[in-house]
């Protein structure tokens, strides 16, 4: 696992470069993020050439991760940590890439950035390595030149025991740039293959990749759930404004159902299907483009219409809004979508069911996560209360139509299997 301190840390960067450096002296890298982004996975993917997917104690639960690791393969994985190796849900240190790190036993290195500091950075890394069952092993310093590598690099070894595996230089034409959401996506960088090399360049002349190799230690995960084939059909909307799927939920579709892609941007025609998946994404970046495609958007709606079943999160329940920021949407909803300036919801949640819909009965409750800067306005009846994880702090979302459920909590059906099988369930039941 490469970790670091906290966020902003340029993590992702040296990761990508790490693991195309040992992509290109000939290894088959398999790679997983901690935590529920679904942005970097992304980048994850690029750098491997391998598909990556998450760990995430909160939404997949202790035998969801083991089952997530499963299905890394190759010579070896790399994890990217998320946030601070040791932050957790509110001010816990629970589901945290420290938790996960030593439920599993990964060891870790320590990406440190310094700031403005010398010896000052000795006791900061030393009592991350010295804390109750710490995994960190090791350190990679970030963002410095040679002088200042060698000088903290003889005191790190010396106080704190640990191996100092190498440095990256500040490398501006590599930083990776940001939106709302977090990073911009993967797909949208044209050149994004030749920055990862020009990492990767660097890390393989400044950091021991040897060591590195030699630190990591075997993990056994758990058999992934076998179900069995539903011969459903099912639709999932995949390109620049809908790209935030777990790998673990594609995987589930895939193995028990036939699963097609689309893109709503580009395709005139809806797939034929049993079930459309509508995930996440930007669509409200994309929403000129989104608009200017009506054949689809008049599909998506008749199909609502027809009983056709739908799930919808996020970026999805925006598209099947009346607009986004006065551009027209399907329509399926009555809504209105607005993007701000500002997070409206962020973080761990838990949903309570308040009455049957596509996935489950009344009373059931699923874990999820919530992340977005947009406010949409429904005159609906919602169908989930949504409770802060570890507070008390309370809302209700998701909203329905006929078939069509559409929310903005995002899901990981690893941890919620029950849900995902009422999904299959009643698509079954209401195939058109």
């Amino acid at each position: 696992m490469l970790a670091a301190p906290s966020s902003g840390s340029g993590k992702t960067t040296l990761t990508m470069g790490l693991i195309r450096a040992l992509k290109n002296s000939g290894y088959d890298v398999s790679c997983l993020k901690t935590g529920p982004d679904y942005i970097d996975t992304a980048f994850l993917k690029v750098a491997s050439g391998n598909e990556a997917g998450n760990l995430d104690l909160h939404l997949q639960g202790r035998g969801g991760i083991k089952q997530a690791f499963s299905l890394a393969s190759g010579d070896c994985c790399i994890v990217e940590s998320a946030m601070g190796y040791f932050d957790g849900i509110f001010n816990t240190f629970q589901a945290s890439s420290y938790e996960i790190s030593t439920m599993l036993g990964i060891n870790t290195v320590l990406i440190y950035t310094p700031q403005s500091e010398m010896f000052t950075a000795i006791p900061k890394i030393k009592g991350m390595a010295d804390f109750e069952a710490s995994k960190i092993k090791a350190v990679i310093l970030n963002r410095i030149n040679d002088n200042y590598y060698r000088l903290l690099k003889e005191q790190i070894e010396a106080y704190t025991g640990l191996a100092v595996l190498g440095y990256l230089p500040p490398l501006e034409k590599a930083e990776l740039k940001s939106r709302h959401l977090g990073l911009v996506q993967s797909m949208e960088i044209d050149d994004l293959d030749d920055q990862i090399n020009y990492i990767a360049r660097f890390a393989g002349e400044t950091v021991n990749l040897g060591t590195l190799l030699n630190l990591m230690g075997e993990v056994t995960g758990s058999p992934f759930p076998r179900l069995p084939q539903t011969g459903l059909k099912v639709a999932v909307a995949r390109d620049k404004a809908f790209s935030f799927y777990y790998r673990e939920n594609l995987k589930l579709l895939e193995d028990s159902c036939y699963v097609q892609y689309f893109s709503p941007l580009y395709d005139r025609e809806l797939p034929v299907c049993d079930l459309l998946y509508l995930g996440g994404g930007y669509p409200e970046i994309f929403r000129n483009e989104l608009a200017a495609n009506k054949e689809m958007r008049e599909q998506i709606k008749t199909f609502a219409d027809q009983g056709g079943c739908i799930y919808a999160e996020c970026g999805g329940m925006l598209y099947l809004n009346q607009s986004i920021d006065d551009r027209k949407m399907c329509g399926v909803f009555p809504g209105e979508s607005t993007l701000t300036d500002k997070l409206q919801r962020f973080g761990y949640i838990d949903i309570t069911l308040l009455e049957d819909c596509l996935l489950g009965r009344r009373g059931d409750i699923l874990t999820a996560h919530e992340f977005h800067k947009s406010t949409c306005t429904s005159s609906g009846k919602e169908v989930f209360k949504i409770t802060k994880t570890k507070g008390s702090k309370t809302w209700f979302c998701g909203y329905r139509y006929k078939n069509t459920l559409a929310a903005y909590p995002h899901i990981s059906f690893l941890g919620n299997l029950k849900a995902f099988k009422a999904l299959l369930k009643y698509v079954q039941d209401n195939r058109l």
